[in-house]
């Protein structure tokens, strides 16, 4: 695929949590498509991820990868679901989202069997709970819950944000940005210089 390139390494759990149905959106998009369980990134972002390879096997950790490249038709049927205006929970168009430019990952460490480690939250907050209300077209107990999904909540369990703390210290020391809303997710540094990619 054009300027994309597979991640296929043992050190890294492809899970993309699009390509199945526990997720906020209780779709498998991914798979609707025919994308699949299948984590594409740019060169550039997939050469800074294997730089946290050595970190990983000194401390007998993995890396679990639920999203990566995203298609833009994707993205877009994504929308149909959470609307931005509803939630602000995917970025507006696929043009903004860093991951339909081949230059974003949700992420997050589990130990050397596969088991995430503790964090405040699942990645993209997910609690079936919430997904329900969200398809019924309910949105404000989730909007509530995101706050615990910000790298300044301060309320949960301390291993939870000491694991936080150490994923974002290790992405952002291997070329990613944090953004301050989503604990899971790091842009390659630059992203903005990076085209969207259509697949």
């Amino acid at each position: 695929m054009k300027n994309l390139v597979m991640l296929n390494h043992p050190h890294f759990i492809v899970d993309m949590m699009y390509a199945r149905t526990n997720n906020m959106i209780a779709r498998a998009i991914y798979e609707e498509i025919g994308f699949g369980n299948v984590a594409y990134l740019h060169p550039d972002t997939l050469q800074s991820l294997l730089s946290v390879v050595p970190t990983l096997e000194k401390l007998n950790l993995k890396m679990r990868i639920c999203d990566a490249y995203r298609p833009p038709i994707a993205h877009e049927k994504m929308l149909e679901i959470i609307p931005y205006e509803k939630a602000k929970f995917f970025a507006k168009t696929p043009e903004r989202s860093n991951h339909c430019h081949g230059t974003a990952v949700d992420v997050c460490l589990t130990d050397n069997l596969g088991n995430n480690l503790l964090y405040p939250t699942e990645i993209d907050a997910y609690k079936e709970i919430y997904s329900k209300q969200i398809l019924n077209g309910e949105f404000s107990d989730f909007a509530k819950h995101l706050i615990s999904a910000r790298h300044d909540y301060m309320q949960a369990d301390n291993k939870a944000i000491k694991n936080r703390q150490f994923l974002k210290n290790l992405m952002e020391e291997h070329g990613f940005e944090s953004i301050s809303h989503e604990w899971w997710h790091y842009n390659l540094k630059g992203w903005q210089n990076y085209p969207v990619i259509n697949w």
